[in-house]
């Protein structure tokens, strides 16, 4: 793992077209402003590991359970 320090306003470049900039920082909090091509996904940690889990439970399910999916059915 790369550490840098960095103040308020100051920037990171990763790769060609990420730029993550220090926006603020207050107590042990620090703000961070991203600025990707939108065709890359940013997503905090927890974030990401919820959409990962929730496509696993999805890649789990028989098609019996996806039958009526879609078709606007009311219930």
């Amino acid at each position: 793992m790369l550490v840098l320090s960095r103040q308020r306003d100051e920037s990171i470049i990763i790769g060609d077209n990420i730029v993550i900039t220090i926006v603020d920082i207050r107590g042990d909090k620090v703000r961070l402003g991203i600025n990707a091509p939108t065709e890359i996904p940013v997503h905090r940690q927890e974030v990401y590991e919820a959409i990962q889990r929730e496509n696993l439970r999805a890649g789990r399910l028989e098609p019996k359970d996806v039958r009526n999916v879609g078709r606007g059915e009311a219930k």
